[in-house]
């Protein structure tokens, strides 16, 4: 697996990152145990978890439970310094704090609570899970309206926060930090305030991102290459749809899927359409989609690290055997004139 620097961190990534958002729930302790061994000895360098993990459902008897089976992984093994190690702090409106949150006076609890979860004494990459202000990912993007935001409030609370996490990178707790869920906009403000404050450069941000969500492509991609900031691309496999394990109306049992009510559209004719398309592309070739899915990260003009994640071992060696695959232009060229015959397919 090859290598990569996280923004301009001088941190060093595999250019895969295992998510662990299941971790948990749908897959047990000793899976994700067995997970984390296998993406390890596939070469993969980069784990990431959060705070509210896991998911599908959110629920507060379970927040933190990914990130103590993570801890409780290093602490069996001893591996700790074989991995680059992410973790978040829950937003606005999650369980996390009764929905406060975060900001300067309670951003170092949240900190330490996760170094005591997962058993270590630094985060790699701490990130802010959601924006103070709201966000557009997920779909809202189809309704989004930020004429509410208050910019004098916006800017305060970079302040506040970038304040507390400068003395956390100063007391050796976290080496870097980053961003998910967000716009161009608020990731340029924050780096602007970085310099005015003095606070930690953002390295990262962590966005949806695939053959199907493309929104990255434009704005954030051209802040991106200036700004030398990664992108994690959550969901490259488009929550599973461009598996193909969703098409004709099939709803494998215990998927996430099965989990959580539709959202957006997802599952109209349009999706699915869109899908077919793309799979046709891989079949076309010779490719398990899966491995085109993610081998096409690689070929974009920015910085991108695809987080990939999986309910079962069998899943999760299925997108491992793709970690060496590569694109040839032909594939491209047929990728991009679907994405055009395609466009936002969600």
């Amino acid at each position: 697996m090859r290598q990569m620097e996280l923004g301009s961190s001088g941190i060093s990534v595999s250019e895969w990152c295992l998510g662990t958002m299941t971790f948990g729930n749908q897959t047990p302790e000793a899976d994700a145990h067995r997970q984390i061994d296998m993406a390890l000895d596939a070469g993969i360098t980069f784990v990431d978890t959060a705070e509210m993990y896991p998911v599908n459902p959110v629920r507060l008897e379970t927040l933190g439970r990914t990130e103590e089976i993570i801890g409780n992984w290093i602490a069996r093994t001893g591996r700790r310094g074989e991995f680059v190690l992410a973790t978040k702090v829950a937003g606005p409106g999650q369980v996390a704090r009764g929905g406060k949150g975060y900001d300067g006076t309670n951003i170092r609890a949240a900190v330490e609570d996760s170094l005591r979860r997962l058993k270590t004494d630094m985060i790699d990459l701490y990130q802010l899970h959601w924006p103070d202000r709201g966000s557009y990912m997920f779909r809202q993007n189809w309704t989004f309206d930020p004429s509410k935001q208050d910019k004098a409030r916006t800017i305060a609370h970079m302040d506040d926060v970038l304040g507390t996490l400068k003395l956390l990178v100063a007391e050796g707790k976290i080496r870097s930090f980053g961003l998910s869920n967000e716009s161009c906009w608020g990731t340029t403000r924050w780096l602007d305030r970085s310099e005015v404050t003095g606070g930690p450069r953002v390295m990262s941000v962590q966005n949806e991102y695939s053959l199907m969500c493309r929104l990255y492509d434009t704005d954030m991609a051209e802040m991106a290459v200036n700004e030398k900031v990664t992108l994690l691309a959550f969901s490259p496999l488009a929550a599973g749809f461009l598996t193909g394990k969703y098409q004709n109306g099939v709803v494998p049992e215990g998927s996430r899927m099965s989990l959580v009510p539709e959202v957006g559209g997802r599952k109209s004719a349009r999706v699915f359409g869109a899908v077919d398309a793309y799979l046709k592309v891989a079949a076309d070739f010779g490719l398990d989609p899966v491995h085109m899915a993610m081998a096409w990260q690689r070929t974009r003009p920015f910085s991108v690290c695809p987080i990939f994640g999986a309910t079962k071992e069998d899943q999760l060696a299925r997108i491992l055997a793709g970690r060496d695959v590569v694109l040839s232009p032909e594939v491209i060229a047929a990728i991009a004139a679907t994405h055009k015959a395609n466009p936002m397919p969600y």
